[in-house]
């Protein structure tokens, strides 16, 4: 027996049928049919019934001269995630930038698979396996990460260790680092694998050779309605990781967008106190991302964004610029004193 609501919904579909006859996908109410009509009597077969979008999108290497009617990012058929990218011209090119499970990636090697981008380490981080998010309990009592002390990764890690600018500052320990991020990422109601995301798509894209290479080469791309700017610069050697891992880096990242003037008068109806040269910092550093190739590989797999040193990449930078919250947001969970959380180290209590 039918339900009103879907006897209402057939009359719809029949009260427009002469409309759609000639085409293959017809829209109502927000979503997208595949319909056959009998030859014979006015019966309609509904054969495919889901949110997808009616124009076939064509991915890398078709251009567009126009921007594509397509949300940015977007999952497309078979699971496959895309980006727009505009090129220099004023034309646009759907990205490819999928974060999954690839082949080895290897600095040392030579290998440019893009590595398991998926994988968490659940063997010493349960919580976050399961949940996407540290437990305190667990991290205070941790004594070892990958097989490596923790004594030892501080030391390794520190400014000096495997890099002159260090994984965390002088004054922070690699465990007070992954409690101070992991509260941040709480309260802003995320996880650390959706953080890693966007830095993945936007790696999965250098490593694919969309993108031009270089300190005179900007590229453009559009995410979740912001037109975010990236520059990568491949350097002759490559970075060792402070874990027992297969993670490598050899590429300097600068992403960053610009405030469009709501936000920026948020900020400077909140924070009135800060000087110029203050304000002009502080907007700095939520915009301007400068990272590696080994920044989301941490995130997803450690939820560990390195601490307050030049490489950060901070939780509250990859938010705003990619538009996954709002400026607005980010300071109100923060109780507006987003400035001093923003700059706080984290030092060892």
């Amino acid at each position: 027996m039918k339900t009103e609501k879907s006897t209402f919904f057939l009359k719809q579909i029949q009260s427009f049928s002469h409309i759609f006859r000639q085409y293959k996908f017809c829209h109502f109410n927000g979503y997208y049919f595949q319909i056959k009509f009998h030859h014979i009597t006015p019966l309609i077969l509904i054969l495919f019934f889901s949110p997808a979008k009616p124009q076939e999108i064509k991915i890398h290497p078709h251009i567009y001269l126009e921007m594509p009617d397509l949300p940015s990012p977007s999952t497309l058929e078979y699971g496959t995630e895309v980006i727009i990218h505009e090129l220099d011209n004023g034309c646009f090119r759907v990205l490819p930038v999928t974060q999954e499970k690839g082949e080895i990636y290897s600095c040392l090697y030579d290998l440019s698979g893009k590595g398991n981008q998926l994988w968490v380490d659940e063997p010493d981080f349960h919580s976050l396996g399961n949940t996407g998010l540290h437990s305190e309990r667990e991290l205070i009592a941790k004594q070892m990460i990958t097989g490596r002390s923790i004594d030892v990764i501080n030391f390794i890690a520190r400014p000096g260790g495997f890099s002159n600018s260090g994984f965390i500052g002088e004054d922070e320990e690699i465990i007070s680092v992954l409690k101070g991020d992991n509260e941040i990422v709480m309260k802003l109601g995320m996880t650390h694998f959706q953080l890693a995301k966007p830095l993945f798509h936007v790696w999965n894209a250098i490593l694919g050779s969309y993108f031009g290479e270089g300190n005179e080469s900007q590229n453009t791309i559009y995410y979740n309605g912001h037109q975010i700017y990236i520059m990568n610069i491949w350097l002759n050697g490559y970075q060792e990781s402070i874990f027992h891992d297969e993670i490598e880096g050899r590429n300097n990242i600068h992403i960053w967008r610009n405030l469009n003037k709501e936000e920026s008068g948020y900020l400077h109806k909140n924070y009135p106190l800060l000087s110029e040269n203050e304000f002009n910092e502080f907007v700095e550093k939520l915009t301007h991302l400068h990272i590696s190739e080994m920044n989301p590989f941490y995130i997803v797999r450690y939820g560990f964004y390195e601490g307050h040193t030049a490489y950060r990449a901070d939780p509250f930078a990859i938010a705003l610029i990619f538009g996954l919250k709002t400026i607005s947001e980010i300071d109100e969970l923060m109780q507006h004193d987003l400035h001093t959380i923003l700059y706080k180290h984290y030092s060892k209590e």
